[in-house]
């Protein structure tokens, strides 16, 4: 089963509420040393996220300038920067994840959003749980090797009973056949979505080349190289 968030998020949450004042929530970042805090309302559900990058406006200069020529997101700066309060100062919506999202996913918001923190929210309340981090995330990499090869033989199994599995340092090493080429790239491929799993050292060999033949209009296609052609 892939690894979710609640494998590895950290349960005690520093939160900040909507009317926390900005040097409430100075002290609370700098008390726990943590980048950035979620503002909940009085339910305890979470209404945004305060970031350091946006304590950081503060320093922005706040003259008023020319608003005709700034853009929406120079305004939306200024404004943060004028901020008195949590609510004034914070991101929102926040993007949340719960419990059951897989660390994956998780990497994908974070890259994608270009944060380092998701807060956890129960998926029925709204109400925070936790908080998971990007640091949090690599440890999907320090899994046993048993464990590690254990996964990679269930999904191996699906494909063909001839192929061998050997795991060092994270590093997958398959060796066997499999009864058609397209099945060399779907298992790869699988193998790649364990988690743990650093890099794939594949020798596996087919039976029969079925690469080139007729699919449906529209239909992705696999190419000798390996990589979708549509």
């Amino acid at each position: 089963m892939p690894m979710t968030v609640s494998d590895v998020m950290n349960r005690f949450v520093v939160a900040v509420e909507a009317t926390a004042s900005f040097a409430d929530v100075v002290t609370a970042m700098c008390r726990f040393h943590v980048g950035a805090v979620p503002v909940v309302d009085g339910d305890r559900r979470v209404i945004g996220m305060v970031s350091d990058s946006d304590l950081l406006l503060k320093s922005l200069d706040r003259r008023p300038g020319d608003l005709i020529i700034e853009g929406p997101s120079r305004c939306r700066e200024r404004r943060k920067a004028s901020g008195r309060t949590a609510a004034q100062i914070m991101t929102s919506p926040a993007i949340t994840v719960t419990e059951d999202t897989t660390l994956r996913r998780a990497a994908c918001l974070m890259r994608r959003n270009r944060i380092k923190e998701l807060p956890v929210v129960d998926g029925e309340t709204g109400r925070i749980t936790g908080l998971v981090k990007q640091s949090d995330l690599i440890r999907a990499f320090c899994r046993p090797a048993e464990d590690l090869r254990d996964d990679v033989i269930a999904v191996v199994s699906r494909y063909s009973p001839q192929c061998s599995v050997r795991v060092e340092d994270g590093i997958v090493h398959l060796a066997g056949s499999v009864a058609r080429r397209r099945q060399v790239r779907a298992l790869i491929d699988e193998v790649w979505q364990v988690d743990g799993v650093v890099d794939v050292d594949s020798s596996i060999t087919y039976e029969t080349d079925d690469a080139d033949r007729a699919v449906p209009a529209g239909a992705p296609r696999w190419t000798p190289e390996g990589g979708k052609d549509r």
